[in-house]
């Protein structure tokens, strides 16, 4: 049953990490297309970049405390990512600049979309396949089963 309630945790943390994305995105398309001026949509973007950053953090921490080593080294790089972009304060989007970077922020936020995709895809197979379980304990335990 606490495999339930973990996988049930991460995955509604990755589907709610994919609707921010996806927020963020349709925010970038309305701008391109002109149905909404740059500071609205730079201001919803930002206001929505500190909890996508936060719910990431969370997870990744959530996957190391419940030893599921497969999932933390999976999502290590994009929270990795994420901090470097908020030391160097890049996280926000400028107001006057939004223009000038809409193809860049677009891709940028193609590219999260895809990688939190393949997370879920993982998680989604993490718990169907139960019996092989990524917990340490159960993979050393298997890998020392099969050398004996």
């Amino acid at each position: 049953m606490g495999t339930l309630w973990l996988w049930l945790f991460s995955f509604f943390f990755i589907l709610g990490l994919l609707c921010t994305i996806g927020f963020q995105l349709i925010c970038l398309v309305d701008l391109e297309s002109d149905y909404i001026n740059p500071y609205d949509s730079a201001s919803r973007i930002n206001s929505s970049v500190l909890p996508e950053f936060i719910a990431q953090g969370l997870l990744c921490l959530f996957f190391l405390l419940t030893g599921n080593w497969v999932m933390f080294l999976s999502s290590l790089p994009y929270l990795c990512y994420n901090v470097r972009l908020y030391v160097k304060q890049q996280h926000l989007v400028d107001v006057t600049e939004i223009y000038n970077q809409l193809r860049w922020e677009k891709k940028l936020r193609f590219l999260k979309l895809a990688y939190l995709l393949f997370l879920f895809f993982i998680s989604l197979f993490w718990y169907s396949d139960n019996r092989h379980s990524y917990t340490l304990d159960k993979l050393l335990f298997t890998l020392l089963e099969q050398l004996w």
